[in-house]
């Protein structure tokens, strides 16, 4: 099994999907460990004076002038993290949880928290275990962190809480704690505000996402020059000296995709007979590679902001590595929040535009020359006309997830967070965005593929047989007469989640961009 080392200076996009996907171990390396010791020694020395420091001897928010005598403090720690632990709602992904405790223990391992090794050891042990707290889909405000879904995970470590086991099976944690040798940790000063300050959440959310929108982008690159193959679309538009005098990486880096796709097609450039010379194809064929390439621009910027937080350590107060405790406002999570809606806003777009492609090729009128709603006896049949509906169903969806939820502000703790990010949100609603976007490109994929398989006569470019020759393999039916749809359009579905069409045309196009 792989293993992930955590030093002190970050982690990678790679470490995170490896952690939250796969179950990759963790381990702490040995620099860690000692920032770690060296950190906890600031704040022992800090706890024994009679000052006090947010954190380690006060109560927290607007609670934070009182000062907590040395025989309150373990209790203090307590109740954060049993208070805090007031999520609600559906239980959130395996993964999420896993990415969410991977990035506070990347934070803890930086050495500017605090906590003792025995903390972050412990939380590896929880990772290796494959015990995921049962964390809910309500409760952070992202500000002060993921306050509830960390929360959750740290009243594990607590042997309090559920938890879910490496079986699957919903136990009290404290029994599965057990179960793998692990003991519960008792908390000191500042270790459970620590465990719960963090933008950790959001931030997995987006590393996954990024994940996923870079095949997503590829895909429908592919699905995109089918639709032009199928509509006996032109190509010229793709070609780079167009895209040089507008020099946007993304749009460049999208037409090259398509114009590879299409490579030695036979479908490209006709016209059906008896109707007039197109001069040029409709803004769904023809700008393509410009929405989809101003999302792929967009795609870079947000992952610039991700690897400037996986190279972050979020907590308040910090440990400065000259040795002071320091209050900040570096949890909040705006930087995050910010992206999170950004990707809402160009996956809409994306979906809107493919949307678009599918519903010219099943309109006769618009789709020169192919039966009406691609069906075998149309009347009879009534071929793909209900899979448009599901698509622009989710589409409409996917602008109403557009909305930013960043715009939003909602005070809290007596007015002392009185300006909070929402981006625990902005990533839950990208999260159901990016599973439209996949059944959207999986409809306009079962359509292309069936619209250029119905060009008797007209020979695809060979990465298009690819791609139609492995779509059928995976069970989606070519054309015929009409038959129970979904179960076509779940393995479609399958076929662009899991990267399929892009494995299928690589080998013959070799890498997209």
């Amino acid at each position: 099994m792989q293993t992930v080392v955590l030093g002190t200076s970050g982690t990678t996009p790679q470490d995170v999907v490896d952690v939250a996907r796969h179950g990759a171990r963790v381990e702490l390396s040995t620099e860690a460990v000692q920032a770690l010791a060296a950190a906890r020694e600031v704040v022992d020395a800090l706890a024994a004076k009679p000052e006090p420091v947010y954190g380690v001897s006060t109560g927290f928010g607007a609670l934070a002038t009182r000062h907590i005598g040395h025989e309150l403090r373990a209790r203090l720690q307590r109740n954060i993290v049993r208070s805090h632990a007031a999520g609600m709602g559906p239980r959130v992904e395996r993964e999420v949880v896993r990415a969410l405790m991977f990035l506070r223990l990347k934070t803890l391992a930086s050495g500017r928290t605090g906590v003792r090794p025995e903390v972050a050891r412990t939380m590896a042990d929880v990772l290796n275990a494959g015990i995921t707290p049962v964390v809910h889909e309500y409760g952070s405000l992202g500000c002060s962190g993921d306050l509830a879904p960390l929360s959750h995970c740290a009243l594990a470590l607590m042997g309090e809480g559920d938890a879910e086991g490496p079986d699957g099976q919903v136990r009290p944690a404290g029994e599965l704690l057990a179960a793998h040798g692990i003991a519960p940790v008792e908390l000191k000063e500042k270790e459970g505000l620590a465990l719960l300050n963090g933008t950790d959440g959001m931030l997995g959310m987006l590393v996954m996402a990024l994940a996923d929108l870079d095949t997503l982008y590829k895909s429908a690159d592919v699905t995109a020059a089918l639709s032009l193959e199928a509509l006996l679309g032109t190509e010229k538009v793709l070609e780079p000296e167009l895209h040089a005098i507008r020099p946007h990486p993304g749009q460049a880096a999208s037409a090259a995709n398509m114009l590879a796709v299409l490579k030695g097609s036979g479908l490209t450039g006709h016209f059906q007979a008896g109707e007039a010379p197109r001069v040029q194809d409709a803004y769904s064929i023809r700008c393509a590679p410009q929405v989809a390439g101003a999302g792929r621009d967009t795609l870079a910027h947000a992952r610039l902001v991700a690897e400037r937080e996986l190279a972050a350590a979020v907590d308040n107060p910090v440990v400065l590595p000259n040795g002071e405790v320091r209050s900040n406002g570096n949890f909040h999570g705006a930087p995050v929040a910010y992206v999170l809606d950004f990707l809402a806003i160009a996956a809409a777009d994306l979906g809107s535009i493919a949307e678009r492609r599918t519903d010219r090729l099943l309109d006769k009128n618009r789709s020169h020359g192919l039966p009406p709603f691609l069906a075998e006896d149309a009347g009879v049949d009534s071929g793909l006309m209900i899979a448009q509906y599901t698509q622009a169903a989710l589409v409409s969806e996917m602008k109403r997830l557009a909305v930013p939820a960043s715009a939003d502000s909602i005070p809290s703790s007596a007015m002392q967070e009185d300006h909070v990010s929402m981006g625990w949100s902005a990533a839950r609603k990208l999260r159901t965005a990016i599973g439209n976007l996949t059944r959207i490109i999986a409809v306009e994929l079962y359509a292309a593929t069936r619209g250029v398989e119905l060009r008797a006569g007209l020979t695809p470019a060979p990465a298009s047989r690819a791609v139609i020759t492995a779509l059928r393999e995976a069970g989606v039916q070519g054309p015929g007469p009409d038959r129970f749809l979904a179960p076509d359009l779940a393995a479609a579905d399958a076929f662009v989640r899991e990267g399929r069409v892009v494995a299928a045309v690589e080998p013959v196009t070799g890498p997209l961009a």
